[in-house]
């Protein structure tokens, strides 16, 4: 008996047959079998079309000429959160000038901002406890209060005020336990605001997509992109776009600039750039393809390519949450003190960040009650006026150990 298996494969190039104009490919195997018997020669030919839909090459999906892409909500929260990370590092502002900035989505330099009818408030910690928005909202009270009076005063444990390290060093502005407080503000919500709409929201079956899949399947439009002068977008397909544009909304979305604004971008290139080379191609990729997932209607690629996200992008605040740990310790041990509570600052929001993220099991790093746990440990007495570099180094290798990460 004689048996002979030839392989080959091919790509078969596919065309939506709906509205939808992108180009989807196809991987095809075929696989042939001869086997011959006395009398006899059997041949069986077997063609698979294996679920795998290849990346369009940009992030750019179009439905009769019109693009239908579009997160303008996103970039203005974008910019919102550049001008409320300047303004709580800029003693001139009155308390309610920021919390309007916050809160009402009102009072910024750019008056489309104010036009947008967008804010950041309201989606902070949308998905996760209601205790954790108000830190936020008290931090501008605090920064106003205690910080910005204390401008020009030097600062010592459990006094705010300013630290200047020698030799015209860095200057910090920092509350009674050494905590800069714009700094806290922006990392936190690095993961309460951005990665959270998009791990725990926007990408999210139960939150979001699952709900919209009928439409989805029938072509329901219940959006009109820009261009279009008719409804042209699904929810599911918006919805996986608002999510892109919390990531690259201060960009064009073919060919996104990584480093762009104060959030989850901005720490995208410092972790592709040291950590983790290639870890931004992978996202953007996935983003991609999910989006092609949606227009064709495979919701199960479509959530491989979500978790792809969700742990890769969770990663960004595993791989800087140790970090900055390691940074205060080695710069507390240098005694450039300004240098450190900046550096511990920054940790801290991206500590209080690890609650929002999802591993690649589909869980958080680190649980509200651990992340509190730490952040506990950190203003524990005078805060970071206390702090020894063997414990902000026993920090770093607790989170290391949660999220199986060493940052460079």
């Amino acid at each position: 008996m004689k048996h002979t298996i030839i392989l080959f494969i091919a790509f078969l190039m596919l065309f939506s047959c709906t509205k939808e104009e992108t180009l989807i490919q196809y991987r095809t195997l075929t696989e042939t079998i001869e086997v011959e018997v006395p009398g006899e020669t059997i041949t069986v030919v077997e063609t698979v079309t294996i679920n795998n839909i290849l990346p369009p090459y940009a992030y750019s999906f179009t439905r009769e000429g019109v693009s239908t892409v579009y997160y303008t909500g996103q970039s203005a929260r974008l910019e919102m959160a550049q001008e409320i990370s300047s303004a709580l590092n800029n003693e001139t502002f009155t308390a309610d000038e920021i919390d309007s900035m916050f809160n009402l989505g009102i009072g910024f330099s750019n008056t489309d901002l104010d036009a947008s009818g967008k804010k950041i408030g309201n989606k902070t910690a949308a998905y996760g406890s209601a205790t954790i928005k108000p830190i936020f909202d008290n931090w501008i009270i605090e920064v106003v209060s205690d910080v910005f009076p204390a401008w020009n005063s030097d600062a010592t444990a459990g006094v705010p005020g300013q630290i200047t390290d020698a030799g015209g060093g860095r200057t910090a502005r920092v509350n009674g336990k050494g905590l800069e407080i714009n700094q806290a503000f922006t990392k936190s919500l690095i993961g309460a605001h951005a990665l959270d709409q998009i791990v725990n929201g926007y990408l999210d079956k139960s939150a979001k997509l699952d709900a919209v899949e009928a439409d989805n399947d029938a072509d329901v439009f219940h959006y009109t992109s820009p261009g279009s002068s008719e409804e042209n977008v699904t929810k599911m397909e918006h919805y996986w776009d608002e999510g892109f544009g919390y990531l690259y909304g201060l960009d064009n979305q073919t060919y996104p600039e990584l480093g762009k604004g104060v959030l989850l971008n901005k720490y995208l290139s410092k972790v592709d750039a040291t950590d983790e080379p290639g870890i931004a191609k992978v996202i953007y990729d996935a983003f991609s393809l999910g989006r092609a997932a949606i227009v064709n209607k495979d919701y199960e690629l479509r959530d491989a390519q979500a978790a792809i996200i969700k742990s890769n992008l969770s990663k960004v605040i595993g791989y800087k949450a140790a970090y900055y740990m390691r940074s205060g310790a080695d710069y507390l041990t240098a005694g450039t003190y300004a240098d450190a509570f900046h550096a511990l600052s920054e940790g801290y929001g991206f500590i209080l960040s690890l609650q929002f993220t999802k591993n690649e099991n589909g869980v958080p790093y680190m649980t509200k009650d651990e992340v509190d746990t730490l952040l506990n440990s950190l203003m524990e007495g005078n805060g970071f006026w206390d702090r020894t570099p063997e414990e902000l180094t026993a920090i770093a290798v607790q989170i290391e150990s949660a999220t199986g990460l060493i940052s460079n």
